[in-house]
């Protein structure tokens, strides 16, 4: 299927299998335009949607999904659609063996790339971009999936960079230059009691300019049978970024939550190697775990991140592990 050169405006599509051939190519010369009208696309929570395919390839072109006036209306507290969370641009679901290479994505109304229950993806050179102020626009979310790789993309956006949300394993981001936007992030996890974990995720030579966080695992105050175990982060630079490294198991972004007791998740087996640049506060390195489940096999192997031209600070609560070395600020474990 090819989309020519031009700008051709659309309402929400939905492409659904099974389909009988394995190898669908979905070839985009132009740019995709969504409705400026947020009411026009109504409650839908995809604007372009892929389900249930299998051997689909998605390459080139741009999505715009002219996602400021939502913003707007978020930040108004006007009654927004969908209850004012907008649409996801792009979303793969219950699918396997796909490919997105070359797509640049501009001003989704909120997740800009979705994989949902999927089987070996692979997003490649992919172009993310939202300014640093608007709500909700992660870059790539992955959740319930396995074999997904990120490689050489730069996501600029108002949210996380790349999250990670449970049912996650054997993940790859490699190459990938962040900024601005919050980071990349495994979770948050434990909103749920019942809750499948992520595992056999590797992140490595990756970039990070001026973002709100590095590297984040994030969990919800509260009880949960979750986990993130066996997680490489490796070989990254930051610039200015206010927290480098981050394990945060009071996760509550509103401030409003029920139970700030530390949470159920079991963080264990996470690495930090060849890790340099420069933190925007002065502790680079916060390591706030639960009692409920303290951190367990924390390991920092070359880490090198300074304040303001001096040595940062690392800050632990409830974590364990071990640090060899050159190791800057000087490790809490």
């Amino acid at each position: 299927m090819l989309v020519p050169k031009g700008r051709f405006l659309v309402r929400n599509m939905q492409f659904t299998g099974p389909c009988k051939n394995r190898s669908i190519f979905v070839r985009i010369l132009g740019t995709i335009v969504a409705p400026n009208n947020i009411w026009t696309t109504g409650n839908s929570p995809h604007w372009i949607e892929f389900h249930r395919v299998d051997g689909v390839t998605i390459s080139g072109g741009v999505l715009d999904g002219k996602g400021a006036a939502l913003w707007a209306c978020k930040k108004a507290g006007r009654s927004c659609p969908n209850g004012a969370t907008g649409m996801q641009t792009l979303s793969i679901s219950n699918s396997q063996n796909v490919v997105v290479s070359r797509l640049t994505s501009l001003n989704s109304h909120m997740f800009h790339m979705v994989i949902n229950f999927c089987h070996n993806v692979k997003l490649q050179g992919v172009r993310i971009s939202a300014p640093g102020n608007s709500p909700n626009t992660d870059g790539i979310h992955v959740q319930f999936s396995t074999a997904v790789s990120i490689v050489s993309s730069k996501i600029a956006t108002g949210d996380d960079c790349v999250s990670i949300g449970p049912g996650t394993a054997n993940m790859l981001v490699d190459k990938v230059t962040c900024g601005p936007g919050h980071g990349i992030s495994i979770g948050s996890l434990g909103k749920d009691v019942n809750e499948q974990g992520v595992q056999n995720v590797t992140v490595r030579s990756t970039t990070f300019v001026g973002t709100t966080n590095g590297f984040r695992i994030k969990a919800w105050g509260k009880p949960s049978n979750g986990f993130a175990r066996n997680i490489l982060f490796q070989h990254a630079t930051m610039y200015n970024v206010q927290n480098p490294i981050f394990i945060d198991q009071r996760y509550c972004p509103d401030r409003n939550c029920a139970d700030q007791q530390g949470s159920g998740v079991r963080v264990s087996d996470v690495t930090y190697q060849n890790i340099r640049g420069t933190s925007a506060t002065q502790v680079a390195v916060n390591f706030d775990c639960s009692n409920r489940s303290p951190c367990r096999g924390i390991r920092l192997n070359n880490v090198r991140l300074t304040y303001r031209n001096r040595a940062a600070v690392a800050s632990c609560r409830n974590a364990g592990g071990t640090a060899y070395g050159f190791v800057q600020p000087r490790s809490c474990l």
